[in-house]
């Protein structure tokens, strides 16, 4: 997709070569369209060794069972969104213990996606309606017959086989940084 008009003044966008690329860029005041993208969070609780997972009630996915996850909002931390979701889409209440895994999906709008453990806080398990139609905590086996999406297969064994904490919050930074959150190797 592209711009056609600037989203500061309202400008018709012109195409211009930044730093070698081909951008829609605005003549009269400092705008640039620099792409399309979106960041997807999802969630891998895990509770007495079985994980959190929902069913899609729509497309994209519809009828899969997946782990709760969704975009992320202009304002929303990624930290925000991700509690959010998996509330939303599950009835459970889970807090960030780290990021464990980072899928980059380049396309028409790239989609970066950030994989969160998180430690289950409470909650039963119940769809919301919308998004997912069923939720569960299931095992390894009980997961063997259930039509999991691909990605979310990925997920699982990274939650159940993987080998490092993943990059936890840092929430004592050596710089204080205005505004922004931050995640390292422990």
């Amino acid at each position: 997709m592209s711009a056609n008009y600037c989203l500061k003044c309202g400008a018709p966008l012109e195409t211009r070569n930044i730093d070698g690329t081909d951008r829609r860029a605005c003549p009269g005041c400092d705008y640039v369209f620099w792409g399309d993208y979106s960041i997807g969070v999802g969630a891998i609780v895990v509770k007495d060794d079985k994980i959190l997972l929902v069913k899609r009630a729509h497309n994209p996915g519809k009828g899969y069972w997946t782990n709760p996850g969704g975009y992320i909002e202009q304002w929303e931390s990624i930290e925000e969104t991700i509690v959010r979701e998996v509330e939303e889409e599950s009835g459970i209440k889970a807090k960030v213990q780290s990021i464990v895994a980072i899928r980059d999906l380049p396309q028409r709008v790239h989609n970066l996606y950030v994989a969160f453990a998180m430690d289950y806080i409470s909650g039963t398990p119940r769809p919301d309606g919308l998004e997912s139609d069923d939720a569960g905590f299931y095992n390894l086996e009980e997961i063997e017959s259930m039509n999991v999406a691909g990605f979310t297969k990925w997920l699982i064994q990274i939650a159940f086989q993987g080998k490092t904490e993943g990059l936890l919050k840092d929430n004592d930074p050596l710089v204080t940084l205005k505004d922004n959150v931050l995640f390292r190797i422990n």
